[in-house]
């Protein structure tokens, strides 16, 4: 897996300037506000991260994303990336993705990381996600959801990943009576909105 062109690409790409918060902000919607990853040394926020999980089935690189069940929170019912806030016994933000990975989804082994990407604020919470790139090598990837946290999930092909058509505009309500205009993926009908949208276009890059 790891000798494949695709993720050996991958891997120079991640050791390379990455395109970082422009290319996260071309699919961010047109009243975020725009935070620099410097200015949050000045503040408080709450660590977290996130997995972007390589897997390949039938010839094809695919990555699977979560959609949460409908709760009284800020990211209520989105789509997203395996992936939370680091606990105290996190050892690392990594251990976090990893950890993460394992609740979620069921995947605990058999993953090579490597490398991150940009890390990205999320206003409406609070926190900074650090997103990890990995890939499973364990054969044919079978999952083990947490019926508790996710309500389904989805498979993202990459060559999916990279057809322009796969982005469109939308207005969505996150909160009652707030509606805003935003950019998202299109994944089998379901919107790919906010943050793992922005993440989404950085990883898009590199390929």
């Amino acid at each position: 897996m790891l000798k494949h062109p695709l993720i050996i690409n991958l891997i120079e790409q991640l050791k390379s300037p990455l395109p970082g918060e422009a290319a996260q902000f071309e699919m961010a919607h047109i009243s975020r506000e725009k935070i620099k990853y410097e200015d949050l040394k000045k503040g408080n926020y709450r660590s977290s991260a996130v997995l972007i999980l390589l897997a390949q089935r039938d010839g094809e690189f695919f990555i699977p994303l979560t959609e949460r069940h409908t709760y009284n929170g800020a990211h209520s019912g989105q789509v997203s990336f395996p992936g939370g806030k680091k606990e105290e016994q996190d050892e690392s933000l990594l251990h976090t993705a990893l950890r993460e990975c394992a609740e979620e989804i069921g995947v605990h082994s058999h993953i090579e990381v490597i490398g991150e990407l940009t890390p990205l604020y999320i206003p409406v919470s609070g926190f900074l996600v650090n997103p990890f790139v990995g890939v499973y090598h364990g054969g044919d990837l079978e999952y083990s959801l947490n019926e508790n946290e996710v309500k389904s999930l989805l498979e993202l092909k990459l060559s999916d990943l990279k057809n322009p058509a796969l982005i469109k505009q939308t207005v969505i309500e996150p909160t009652p009576g707030y509606k805003i205009k935003t950019p998202y993926f299109d994944v089998r009908g379901k919107i790919v909105w906010g943050a793992t949208a922005m993440i989404l276009n950085e990883f898009k890059k590199l390929l």
